[in-house]
């Protein structure tokens, strides 16, 4: 897929609306060139971005607001109800698992998102079409492996990715949603993007997890292994970026209205990332609501014209930064109060503006 990014705006996933109708034309009127489908956490706990992705993931099941891990449960089967999520038997959890290893073997990616986990996905894809076909392309977003890993428990209080089969069950019907997903937006458009949302690789170093660099590498790369279109990762803390780099992702999304001068202490990585094609999304308007307000467009773009200048003084070509980038919130909005949004992507669309016209960049 063929993409100039030349710092474009667009959005990370999440939105504070309840009505997905009125999402999606919030996004299709700020966003007509690269909109994304919205995920909506104000309409419950179905929405929250572990539980959106759980149904059929096998030993995972629905508990209140939660995902967890309990073998007992089965999963609800490969594609199906997790336990609680719907009222279905879950089946044996060996047998869940056996079912998903078959269908990767025979590549059968058959694994819908459920409309009542994914309300914005539907009315976006369902109810205009026709403007998603006109985008330059489409964005979707699913939650990333390292971050399931590291939020989901089992009864007995220990992290998901600290057990082996399990884990690996995941990231494999992740991987299997992944490409559902994306083949469900190329029916519309050609052109997709899919974002790994991993804000759990914050952790990555830290003394308490116990994560292997090749670990985090492995599990993002088989999730995104079977896709077409542009493959992102976002995080919105900070982390040791050499690491998401190596993935070999195509855009790099990150908080850079706090951490874009942490980035630009790994040069190297980033200059090879810029130098094979790679986008950075740089999410230079802050989502805080206390920050958005004090924040003008023409103080953000003074804000990201600094950061270029760290990578410049690192020497990176600046102009090329500028074209291999798109425009983005911090991070998703959907906790956010609604004026909050409305304001971030008033942000986001004046400073993309501002940067492309001092750029030279075509309107």
């Amino acid at each position: 897929m063929t993409f100039e990014a030349m710092a474009r705006p667009t959005g990370i996933g999440s939105l504070p609306f309840r009505d997905p109708e009125e999402a999606c034309r919030f996004i299709l009127d700020r966003l007509p060139e690269l909109p994304f489908w919205p995920q909506l956490p104000k309409r419950g706990p179905s929405e929250n971005m572990y539980v959106q992705f759980g149904p059929g993931l096998p030993g995972l099941a629905e508990e209140g607001p939660d995902l967890i891990l309990d073998r007992g449960a089965g999963g609800g089967g490969v594609g199906g109800n997790v336990a609680g999520g719907g009222g279905e038997a879950a089946p044996d959890y060996d047998q869940a698992l056996a079912a998903l290893y078959q269908r990767c073997l025979e590549d059968d990616y058959d694994w819908p998102l459920r409309c009542d986990h994914a309300a914005g996905f539907y009315a976006l894809t369902e109810g205009h079409a026709a403007a998603v076909g006109r985008a330059l392309a489409v964005k979707g977003q699913i939650t990333g492996p390292v971050s399931y890993g590291l939020t989901v428990q089992g009864r007995d209080k220990r992290l998901l990715i600290y057990d082996e089969t399990a884990f690996d069950g995941v990231v494999k019907g992740l991987a299997l949603q992944a490409k559902w997903q994306e083949r469900a937006l190329r029916r519309l458009n050609p052109a997709t993007i899919l974002f790994l949302d991993e804000p759990s690789m914050a952790a990555f170093g830290s003394a308490y997890y116990n994560l292997s660099r090749d670990q985090v590498i492995a599990a993002i790369k088989e999730v995104t292994a079977g896709l077409e279109g542009l493959t992102g990762v976002h995080c919105c803390g900070n982390t040791d970026w050499s690491v998401l780099i190596d993935a070999g992702l195509d855009i790099l999304s990150f908080d850079a209205y706090y951490y874009a001068k942490n980035l630009s202490l790994y040069p190297e990585a980033v200059s090879g990332f810029i130098a094979r094609g790679g986008l950075l999304a740089w999410g230079i308007v802050p989502t805080d609501t206390n920050d958005a307000v004090k924040e003008t467009a023409s103080t953000l773009v003074d804000r990201l014209e600094q950061a270029l200048t760290w990578f410049e003084d690192k020497g990176l070509d600046r102009e090329r930064l500028v074209r291999q980038s798109l425009i983005t919130p911090s991070c998703g909005l959907g906790g956010r109060p609604v004026e909050t949004a409305e304001r971030a992507f008033r942000l986001v669309l004046g400073v993309s503006e501002e940067i492309r016209r001092r750029y030279g960049l075509s309107p």
